[in-house]
């Protein structure tokens, strides 16, 4: 049977030393050139590659209802005759898709040049030693080695096993670990069948292995089913309000149109001037370049983080970061340097114990320690073994860690006598001792009131054992502890307070002992409401497990399954809840987080399972990610509300004015090319500069304050169109020509004005400036607006000159709009109503409403493919 051709029924079945021979493959695994010419055979392990392609980039610029509405508007102005509005509209949507197009462009470029950065390795053995590379260059025939907390690279036959555990609801929908074994299996027909074979994308939870690869890539169980999934994405809440809001606009406009034409046909108008007029209010009302506007704020944004190290899964994940206002975090490597230091090993009563460290490294890693695969810990012991030998010693049997026991144990052949050796949490050991010397208690103590984290170490004769099990951790003597220190990070405190400006509560939860978690924070002057233990929460009832959850700042020696229940009940009560975690042990709580945040060197599964890695592990660099999502929303919204309360003014005032009037108030091209020049000028809003306290809480989508916004400030737009109405026909006696023009340029003037007023709840100008470019755009595009009145070839769109009263008039009615709208603005902030209430969150929609993405290898597989993976597995 050809390597290509392997199914997973021959694999099971193969003994094991068979299947090194049809692989062409040894115990020691390939040599580095023949690992070489398979990959430039077979290819590059992997399912889908982060690629950028311009054509879906573009694809998603024509999804927006606005945009649909502009494009439906232009064909019937065409058809209808009007070539003038439909080359406008024309104009208004190259603009929006063009620049729209071009900033998410860039920003996917930066994102995937960020994704190059972000590299799975597997423990690969070649030319006889392990080493590790990138999982895209592994082979069939390549022996890798599993350990706790890795995602499998490929497809791999079992040989040796020990206590291995695998989770593979990513293909079955069975989410106890699958217990996995070396013995061939004669009848494999389903995956749980497959005990000794390790597949594609699970994950390791328990146990280590070695193994053989015999299918990769898009051969491989998981690649047979992924390869033909395609990239779609759940909707995120900031798009939901988006496409909200393009619906209630579009309601508004359709009202709109059809009133103004069943007004202008009802006064015997033609009907293709009342139709092209009612297309060019209907079209008036919308904010045209908001896909744009929003496009080119997340792009910025997008950019900025980038320059920071920040790479964010998806752009609209940027605001998701701005919304959180509660970070639950782990404490090593985050609030402290992350780097395992060995300081001690000590016996019962405090004093330094060579016996008790000559134990330490027995029961560690023996195989790679110090090496590519080792825990810190076990990394950090046998880099200070110093004049300490274990020679004489030979192990017979390692039961790995996991999170359930938290423990090592080794069954160990010392100079003819076999003992059983285990190490790990104090707790967990203690309780498995029979045998306590005097003062082991206080010893403990004192060493975490130093801030240590401390593995303790007990040991018993096993002349009978040949093999380990969990049930054989038992009838111990603690022999003494071992002593390892990890500083608090200098910058974290620092970074804390960054988080503490922007009103998000840090929370700090760890496997960690409770005095070693309050001694870190009390360093770095972090405010603590209280700790509580893993052991403490499991005894609560429901409310008061609530009440403590919300109550305490640090949570102690709580187990993976803990972490995602505080974050569950967190958002229960409507808090926006980001996660930030790096182990294997991180990955449900990443899940269940809104905001799921890794780091680059994190765990494999902890970074498939995260929205946000940091390239380094800063808390202030994730401050900045969160003011940066908060400035995005705060420079939307600006535009948002802004848009929609003038626009909405105008065309209420054009729906008035066509009512009353012998003539059309303002022609269908005159009333576009107005709405393309002010939407110009909002292209600089996401420069804008935001006012202190728009970071220092996260704001919502709210579609009922946008509406009351609207109605509020929309009539006051209004009432200086009808000042402007009064002014042309009673004061100066205007032509049709001459009136149009001057309501052009007055409706010009004052929406494009607004934005200082509507920018910030403070007083514009001397209590908040606004960005520069902003301004320069603002004042650029009324000098445009009036110069137009005066352009000759201008006349042919109706245009007219305007006499020197009207200007000197409309310099008094500019200031007397903003004054009224301050006035306004502080009526409608008084009132609570206006303020968006905080989102109440169910337990469980965040895995069917966001992209909690299980990326690996390169590819990207959106959790909302798991359920039609699951239906294909069980075909």
């Amino acid at each position: 049977m050809a390597p290509d051709q392997l199914t997973r029924e021959w694999a099971a079945a193969v003994p094991a030393e068979d299947a090194f021979t049809t692989l062409g493959s040894m115990t020691t695994g390939l040599t580095s050139e023949e690992a070489r010419l398979r990959l430039d055979r077979d290819g590059p392990n992997a399912v889908r590659t982060h690629r950028v392609s311009a054509w879906a980039v573009l694809m998603r610029q024509l999804r927006s209802a606005l945009l649909l509405l502009l494009a439906a508007t232009a064909v019937m102005a065409f058809f209808l005759g009007d070539h003038t509005q439909a080359l406008i509209i024309g104009v208004i949507l190259i603009a929006s898709i063009g620049l729209s197009f071009v900033n998410e462009y860039r920003a996917e470029r930066a994102t995937a040049q960020l994704h190059s950065q972000v590299h799975h390795f597997a423990l690969v053995c070649r030319d006889g030693q392990f080493t590790k590379d990138s999982v895209t260059h592994l082979v069939v025939g390549d022996v890798v080695r599993l350990t706790l907390g890795e995602v499998v690279p490929a497809d791999i036959r079992l040989v040796t096993v020990h206590g291995l555990e695998c989770n593979e609801s990513i293909l079955s929908g069975e989410s106890t670990p699958a217990q996995k074994t070396a013995l061939s299996v004669d009848d494999a027909r389903s995956l749980p069948d497959c005990s000794n074979l390790a597949f594609m994308g699970t994950v390791v939870t328990a146990g280590d292995a070695v193994g053989i690869v015999y299918a990769t890539g898009e051969r491989a169980q998981f690649g047979r089913l992924a390869v033909g999934l395609g990239e779609r994405q759940p909707e995120t809440d900031f798009q939901r309000g988006l496409r909200k809001f393009s619906y209630l606009l579009l309601w508004v406009a359709l009202i709109l149109t059809a009133f103004i034409l069943g007004i202008n046909v009802m006064l015997g108008r033609p009907l293709i001037d009342a139709a092209l007029f009612a297309l060019a209010i209907a079209v008036g009302i919308t904010p045209q370049l908001l896909p744009a506007v929003v496009s080119t704020s997340l792009a910025t944004g997008s950019r900025r983080l980038a320059r920071q190290h920040v790479l964010v899964k998806r752009l609209v994940c940027i605001e998701d970061l701005g919304d959180i206002d509660v970070l639950i975090t782990d404490k090593t490597g985050t609030l402290t340097n992350g780097q395992i230091t060995y300081i001690d090993a000590v016996d019962a009563t405090g004093t330094h114990s060579d016996a008790v460290l000559r134990l330490g490294l027995l029961a560690s890693d023996l195989e790679t320690a110090g090496g590519q695969s080792a825990n810190p810990l076990d990394a950090a012991l046998t880099a200070a073994a110093g004049t300490v030998s274990i020679d004489g010693a030979r192990c017979v049997a390692v039961l790995p860690f996991d999170h359930a026991r938290r423990a090592t144990s080794a069954l160990v052949d010392d100079r003819g006598q076999r003992r059983l050796v285990t190490k790990g949490a104090p707790e967990q050991i203690l309780a498995h001792c029979v045998t306590v010397p005097d003062g082991a208690q206080a010893t403990l103590n004192a060493l975490f009131d130093e801030g240590r984290r401390v593995v303790a170490v007990a040991s018993r004769p096993a002349p009978d054992l040949t093999e380990i099990e969990a049930a054989d951790e038992a009838d111990l003597t603690l022999d003494g502890f071992l002593c390892f220190a990890d500083e608090p990070k200098p910058a974290a405190a620092q970074s804390l307070h960054a988080l503490a400006e922007l009103g998000i509560e840090v929370k700090v939860a760890t496997g960690d002992n409770p005095r070693v978690a309050e001694k870190v924070c009390a360093e770095l002057g972090l405010p603590t409401r209280g700790t509580i233990t893993g052991a403490e929460l499991a005894a609560l009832g429901p409310e008061d497990y609530a009440s403590a959850v919300q109550n305490h700042t640090i949570f102690a020696r709580i187990s993976p399954e803990q972490k995602a229940a505080l974050i569950t009940e967190a958002r229960r009560v409507g808090r926006a809840v980001g996660f930030l975690g790096d182990g294997v042990n991180d990955a449900l709580a990443l899940h269940a987080a809104d905001v799921g945040i890794s780091v680059d060197t994190a765990s494999d599964v902890a970074k498939d399972a995260a929205d946000v890695v940091l390239m380094e592990k800063d808390l202030g660099v994730l401050a900045a990610g969160v003011a940066e999502g908060r400035r995005i929303f705060a420079n939307t919204i600006k535009y948002v509300l802004m848009g929609t309360s003038s626009n909405f003014g105008n065309m209420f005032s054009a729906a008035a004015a066509s009512s009353i009037l012998p003539f059309l108030p303002m022609l269908p091209s005159q009333i576009l090319l107005n709405n393309l020049l002010y939407d110009s000028s909002q292209l600089a809003i996401p420069t804008d500069r935001v006012d202190p306290e728009q970071l220092r809480a996260p704001s919502h989508w709210n579609i009922a304050f946008i509406r009351r916004f609207m109605l509020t400030f929309g009539p006051v737009s209004s009432l200086f169109d009808f000042l402007t109405f009064g002014l042309m026909l009673g004061v100066l006696h205007a032509a049709p020509p001459e009136f149009r023009t001057g309501w052009f340029v007055e409706s010009l003037a004052t929406q494009t004005l607004i934005i200082f007023a509507i920018r910030t709840r403070r007083i514009p100008f001397t209590r908040s400036r606004p960005g520069g470019l902003l301004t320069l755009a603002t004042v650029a595009v009324i000098a445009v607006g009036i110069a137009i009145s005066f352009w000759g070839p201008a006349r042919s769109m109706g245009f007219a000159p305007l006499p020197w009263q009207y200007f000197a008039a409309l310099a008094g009615m500019a200031v007397a709009y903003l004054v009224l709208v301050e006035v306004t603005k502080s009526v409608f902030y008084r009132d609570p109503v206006g303020v968006p209430p905080a989102r109440t969150r169910g337990a469980d929609t965040r895995i069917h409403r966001r992209a909690a993405r299980f990326s690996h290898h390169g590819r990207l597989v959106t959790r909302t493919d798991v359920p039609r993976l699951r239906t294909k597995a069980h075909s």
